[in-house]
């Protein structure tokens, strides 16, 4: 088994928010080195499956998100309520219909984040560590989804996820967009593999204008300034003043292609008021066309480095603004040696979720 399909495998992965699918029949896609990833609300409980019709393997989903029910346009095979169901279940004699299920993951909540996994080495909150309490308190804080973009970066994912980790690239890469925010050295902090950025803006009059909307929200829990989350190992949460998160997944292409499967979804704070909703509709849709542009930037230089430019050697020249990809590498390092070299054929996922826990 390939690193990237074991990283897959043996974590658990930020799949979503719990409000980003609050009605039932909503639907979120990710793409994975092991295929796609659905996760789906059924009836009020999320569930996660491989997306595929456990008759004939055809794909449920193909658009990124919606709200959609789970029923195969091949025979019409169809999911709600835990189970499957089946048309024309006489043409089927000599079937046990009764096991055919979904392919389903694990499931685990953290606050309002769910997380999902396959096999996974250890419990989320240990993966996790101290970061658990932050996700905590900044998943009671977002409302929802107000934007999903999602595409193919042309390069292997560990260059994307470093391109992510490092700000010395601003100043050349993002002049006019990230770089306008003219973020300080600020502070890294380490959770295990974990690392969080935190940075003050060196733009005064940036700074001031998100200071003055601060009445505008109803939310608890904030950094004044920016703030970058990195989950190892695909994973990252980024937010200026807690307004709103951008969270990130640079997923492998299977095969250890030279591909990452990318994809952000702007996720909002709690607005303190309908006429706030009303007045930061500006803010959030200014802040999602910056997005874009900032990733847009990013892949078009990532697209640069080729997949053999990577290793999880320690970099030969590291900048001090570099130290989190110091860190991550010897994170891959540690993970490869704890786990050992995995031949092995790979176990089926587990065939039951975990329902939903409602926030306490």
């Amino acid at each position: 088994m390939d690193f990237d399909t074991r990283l897959f495998r043996e974590h658990w992965h930020l799949a979503c928010h719990r409000n980003e699918l609050p009605l039932a029949g909503d639907y979120l896609r990710l793409s994975t080195p092991l295929g796609e990833l659905v996760v789906f609300n059924d009836g009020g409980e999320l569930v996660a499956f491989d997306n595929l019709c456990p008759h004939r393997g055809a794909r449920i989903y193909t658009g990124a998100a919606g709200n959609q029910p789970p029923t195969c346009r091949y025979h019409g095979w169809s999911f709600h309520g835990g189970r499957v169901t089946v048309p024309d279940t006489g043409a089927f004699a000599g079937c046990d219909l009764s096991t055919a299920r979904l392919n389903t993951l694990l499931l685990e909540w953290c606050g309002d984040f769910l997380f999902v996994a396959i096999a996974p080495r250890q419990g989320l909150y240990q993966q996790l560590g101290e970061t658990a309490g932050l996700l905590e308190n900044i998943g009671f804080n977002i409302a929802g989804r107000l934007d999903l973009n999602a595409y193919d970066f042309g390069c292997y994912w560990a260059v994307a996820v470093e391109n992510a980790l490092e700000p010395y690239h601003i100043g050349m890469v993002h002049p006019d967009t990230l770089g306008a925010l003219d973020l300080q050295a600020g502070e890294n902090l380490y959770h295990g593999r974990n690392s969080v950025w935190r940075a003050p803006l060196g733009n005064t009059r940036v700074d001031k204008q998100l200071q003055s909307l601060k009445r505008q929200f109803a939310i608890d829990f904030a950094y004044d300034g920016y703030m970058s989350i990195y989950l190892y190992p695909f994973t990252m949460i980024s937010s200026t003043y807690g307004y709103s998160y951008s969270l990130q997944h640079f997923l492998p292409a299977a095969n250890g292609a030279e591909t990452t499967h990318f994809s952000s979804r702007l996720l909002g704070a709690h607005a303190a008021s309908p006429r706030a909703t009303q007045l930061l509709a500006p803010l959030f849709a200014s802040t999602a066309e910056i997005n874009r542009k900032v990733f847009d930037e990013d892949h078009q230089v990532c697209r640069l480095v080729p997949k053999s430019s990577w290793s999880p050697a320690p970099l030969a020249f590291a900048a001090a603004t570099e130290e989190k990809i110091v860190h991550f590498r010897q994170s891959c390092r540690d993970w490869l040696a704890e786990g050992g070299e995995d031949t092995s054929p790979a176990p089926a996922p587990p065939a039951a979720a975990a329902p939903a826990r409602p926030r306490s």
